[in-house]
Order: structure tokens, then sequence, then C-alpha cells
């Protein structure tokens, strides 16, 4: 009998190692600010991005991806928590902290028996938890030579381009880790972040190449009056810097931006700052010879179309080039993952913390509502035993993350996080119970940086309801399959009568369903 018994508990254990040993390790990758437009999976992309896409080839891309609150400390909140702003409580960069005492999806894969690294950008100001190992960028981050905060509280520079640094260090931790147990892994790139520094060795690149302006890039954002309102235009001086987004840069200039641009320029070697300034020096030359009284322009200045024009492929073609390298390190671990048996039973997840603009309503930045800034890309490699291949027409939100992670490990969800596994999508079955309809979204970082105003707002499969608030009471109405760039808003026109009020019903629905009490945000 005893014998029995002991074969029993062996084979018992023997089954709980078979069952650890097959929950899948994950790599979550994750960028700041890159946009659908600009990865060649979605199509229609000017650049090629080929390694990311090698996981939509192998895997399922999200049509249908958003963000709860498009803002890189926010979003990563919502991410991290799998519940909206209003209940993880970092609503925004310009105030507070984010509560790492409070229970968060790493924490809970720890207690699932998960080792949990992150590497890259954290951007929440508050010492990371939840992680047995962590390095991490310093506030932003620089692309060059950067810093990193270490788990004892110390900041180490280190030398060379900060997307080859971030893969270098991702690898390393896989190299060093308890491989008795499963892993997540999260790999938190600066790139495509804004001041959009190359990679020295693509400098060059793209400069022959000129980009297409979108088609509604000369938006006069009649009938959208917190558009009007906004500062996040290509066109204004004062919106996009000269020196600062556009590199075009001579001793002496004082733009708004200059010395934050030199200072990051200077963390380069004295021998890389010979490389980067010889070219460009010369194109801030060119500029100056083709734009003589660019020196006296002001912020109120008359639109010049020819400059506009000039600071447009500027900005595409330096994102262009610090994508190139973001895809050039997606690549290389990719590579290490299958050369190192981990491939096949690993989820790779690649997303931004929200989509950007690149023209668009003549824009950059994101924080509106609007789609190239609510969309953000999502690509997912799946593990075995996941059946769900091509692309995945479901509105899923980074809330979902947390939830999905949680279920693949084998772990309890907890009833508050807000989001929902997609577990089943991924497995290819019915999902149960009917799937979402409508997103939520919330944006509170008002007044500050780019002067976009609070808003809310549903978007369903067709029709996008906004309300902009605080300082402003404005609605907007759109019917994304006549409108899909959002340039007619139709929520006074009679014909959305029907429409609007039915938009309304789903607000209503989605705020009391995530519990947020919009009134009391208003009266404060």
């Amino acid at each position: 009998m005893q014998k029995q018994l002991a074969f029993f508990s062996l084979a018992v254990a023997a089954a709980g190692a078979s069952a650890q040993a097959q929950r899948p390790n994950i790599v979550y990758i994750m960028t700041d600010d890159h946009t659908a437009q600009m990865l060649s999976a979605y199509g229609n992309s000017p650049v090629q991005t080929p390694n990311l896409d090698r996981i939509a080839q192998d895997g399922v891309l999200f049509r249908n991806s958003f963000v709860a609150n498009s803002l890189s400390g926010p979003s990563r909140a919502c991410m991290i928590t799998g519940k909206h702003s209003h209940k993880n409580g970092f609503t925004n960069n310009e105030h507070g902290i984010f509560d790492g005492s409070q229970q968060t999806m790493p924490k809970l894969m720890q207690q699932a028996g998960y080792q949990t690294a992150l590497i890259g950008k954290w951007h929440l100001v508050s010492t990371p938890t939840g992680f047995d190992y962590f390095e991490v960028l310093r506030g932003q981050g620089e692309y060059y030579n950067p810093d990193f905060i270490q788990m004892d509280g110390s900041t180490k520079r280190e030398q060379g381009y900060c997307t080859n640094i971030i893969t270098n260090k991702a690898i390393d931790w896989i190299e060093h880790r308890d491989r008795q147990k499963p892993f997540i892994l999260f790999v938190h790139h600066k790139a495509c972040h804004r001041d959009w520094l190359p990679e020295l060795k693509y400098m060059r690149e793209y400069e022959n190449q000129t980009f297409e302006k979108p088609a509604n890039f000369n938006d006069n954002w009649e009938g959208r009056v917190a558009a009007q309102q906004q500062e996040m235009t290509i066109a204004s001086q004062h919106d996009m810097d000269l020196a600062y987004d556009n590199k075009a840069y001579l001793p002496g200039d004082s733009s708004r931006l200059s010395q934050s641009y030199l200072n990051y320029v200077n963390r380069l070697s004295k021998e890389d700052q010979q490389v980067y300034w010889a070219f460009h020096d010369s194109l801030s030359c060119d500029f100056f010879r083709r734009f003589p009284s660019y020196r006296h322009y002001k912020a109120t200045s008359p639109k010049n179309d020819a400059l506009t024009d000039w600071k447009f492929q500027r900005y595409m073609r330096d994102y262009a080039k610090v994508t190139k390298s973001l895809d050039d390190e997606v690549g290389r671990l990719l590579d290490y993952l299958k050369s190192h048996g981990l491939y096949d039973n690993t989820l790779i997840v690649y997303t931004s913390d929200q989509g950007f603009y690149m023209g668009e309503h003549g824009w950059f930045d994101k924080r509106f509502m609007y789609e190239e800034s609510l969309n953000t890309p999502l690509l997912m490699h799946l593990p075995q035993g996941y059946k769900r291949h091509g692309e995945v027409q479901e509105m899923v939100q980074n809330i979902d993350y947390a939830p999905t992670f949680l279920e693949m490990a084998g772990a309890r969800i907890p009833a508050d996080i807000q989001g929902r596994s997609l577990v089943p999508l991924l497995k290819g079955e019915k999902a149960v119970g009917k799937w979402r309809d409508a997103i939520y979204y919330h944006f509170y970082e008002y007044p500050a940086e780019h002067s976009v105003k609070r808003h809310y707002g549903v978007r369903t499969s067709r029709y996008k309801l906004i309300h902009f608030y605080n300082d402003i009471d404005e609605w907007e109405l759109f019917d994304l399959k006549q409108d899909p760039t959002e340039m007619h808003n139709v929520y006074d026109d009679r014909k959305y009568a029907g429409v609007r009020k039915q938009m309304h019903a789903v607000l209503k629905k989605l705020q009391k369903q995530y519990d947020d009490n919009i009134e009391n945000e208003i009266k404060h």
C-alpha cells in the first residue's frame, strides 16, 4: 500500500512538472509611439518592417486593436493592471506616481510561478514592483549612451544605441534565467518616441525617399473645436521644433527645444559626434539657404507650404530610420528564441503603447481618440496549442493583455480586472458569451503639452462618439464607414439623430460597466 501511495505521489508530481513545463513563456515587446501606418504587415506602409512582419506571418495580426488612454505612462498602467486609468490611478504623465503597491499582472504571474523581468522603458515614475529583475531607462530614456536604473537604485550609463542595448540585455537575461520555471519578459523600447535620433549607421537611410502626405494633411478641423485648439501641428513653428524635431541647427540658434536636442547629441563620444554632425551640419546649412528668413518666423507667422513640406519629410525620414533599427533588433530577438529552442513554446507579443499621427490631420504625436492614435499595432506569435492564424477582427484593448497572460499561465483572473482574456480567440474557439461590440476611452492630460482637451468616448465597429470637457463642452460623432479619416462631425446632423441616441446609450452602459463616474470628474 505504501509503495502504491509513493508511486501515486510520484506520478502526480511528474504530471505537475509536465504541466508546469508546458506553460508557455511570454515575451512582450512594446515600443513607444510606433504606429500601424509604419508597419508593413498592416499594408500601405511607406517603409518595410520585414522582421515585425514575421510575427504576423507566423501568427496573428489584430486589425482592431485599441488603447484605453493614448498616452505613454497611462497606457502602460492600463496594460500592467488590466484596468482603465480611473481604476489604476495613473491618469496622466504630468502628475502623480504609479502606485506600485496595487495588484498588477506581473505580481500575479510571480504568484503563478513565473519569473518576471522588465528591460527598457518603464515611464511610470515609481520603482517597478512585481519583477524578479529589472533594468529600466531613466524617465523617457536617451537614444545615445542611455542611463539605466538598476535594481539597487543606482544608475549605470551604457555605451551604444538604446534599441540595440535593450535587446542585448533582454537576451542576456534569458541566457541567465532559472530554467526550471516559465518566464514572462517585458522588452520595452524607447523607439519610436519623439526626437527620433537614428542609429548612426542609418543616418543616410531614406534620404532619397519622398514620403506622400496623407490625404487629410491640410485639414482645417472644421466642426471640431478641440482639434482647432491643439498644439501638435507639423506646420507650427512652436509645435514641431526645428532643432529638436527636424535636426536643423546652426551654432547660436535658440529654438524652443534646441538645448535639449544638443544635450542628447552630446551624449555621443567625440568621434561619434563628428560622424553625426558631418551629416546634420550639411542638412542644416541646406535648410537655412532654402529658408533664409526662418530666423524671423514666429508662431503667428503665415503658413509656409514649402517649409511645412520640408518639415514633414524630415519628420518621416527620421521616424523611419528609428523604426529600421527597431525592426532589426526584433528580428535578432526572434532569431535568438528560434536558435535556442524557445520559439515554439513562447507567446511573442508585439505592440506599442499607442498609435501616432504621421501627418494625418496635419499632426504628429497622439492623445486624441481619433483612429491613428487610438489604434495600436498588435501582432502575436502563438505557442503550441493555439490554433488561430491570420487576421483577428474582434475589437481588443490593452486592458486585455493582463487577463490573457494570466489565463495562459493557468492563474486565476481577479474579478476586478476589467479586460477580457483573448485566449478563446487565440484558440480559434467561439468566445464565451458575446464578444465586446464597443470599447471605452478616456484621456485626462490637460492642461499640458500639446493642449489636447480632456475627453472620453466610445467606438463601435462603425461609429465613434467623443465628448471633450473640462474647459470645453463639445460632442463629436463620426461615421467610420462613410468617413474613415474622421473629417466630418455629424453630431448635429439630423440624419444621425438615431445613431447619436444609440451611441449615448452605449457610452452610459460602458461607463457603468467600468465604473467611471465621469460627472464627478467633470465637476473637478
